[in-house]
């Protein structure tokens, strides 16, 4: 299993790829994606909520939830969907996977060998595959030691 310990692009694509997709760069915008680059342990929104108050205490819920959908539609952030808890939000935009410990909840980068182009898979006529995103579950290397 290898995890992914890539960080993001730097904080300065942050202002073109907003711009790009007819956004500006605000404070709050940058902040919460600043917490998302710091602890990449896919939070979910009311955690990035949290962090980002502790350095910008005038920062709102709603304003928290409105920079991930900007930093979602401009191809920054990318929402991870586990089962059915809450989405989680994943600054790491190259392609891999994400295991979920079933014992402490948390989740990691797995790194994805199989592109679209190298997997098997017949579709239906018509389709085509463009992404393949798998959830991996068991027990990270902590808590699995935990029940030895």
């Amino acid at each position: 299993m290898n995890a992914v310990a890539t960080k993001p692009p730097p904080e300065n694509s942050l202002n073109e790829r907003l711009a790009h997709s007819g956004l500006r760069l605000t404070p709050q915008r940058q902040q919460v994606h600043e917490v998302l680059r710091e602890k990449m342990d896919h939070p979910t929104a009311d955690q990035v909520f949290m962090r980002a108050k502790s350095k910008m205490p005038e920062i709102s819920m709603a304003t928290v939830y409105n920079c991930l959908d900007a930093l979602v539609t401009c191809g920054l952030v990318r929402q991870v969907t586990l089962d059915r808890g809450a989405t989680r939000y994943c600054p790491n935009m190259q392609d891999h996977s994400h295991f979920y410990c079933d014992e402490c909840g948390s989740v990691y980068d797995i790194l994805q060998t199989i592109s679209p182009e190298e997997a098997h898979i017949k579709l239906p006529r018509g389709f085509r595959l463009k992404l393949i995103e798998t959830n991996l579950h068991g027990l990270c290397p902590d808590c699995a030691a935990k029940t030895k």
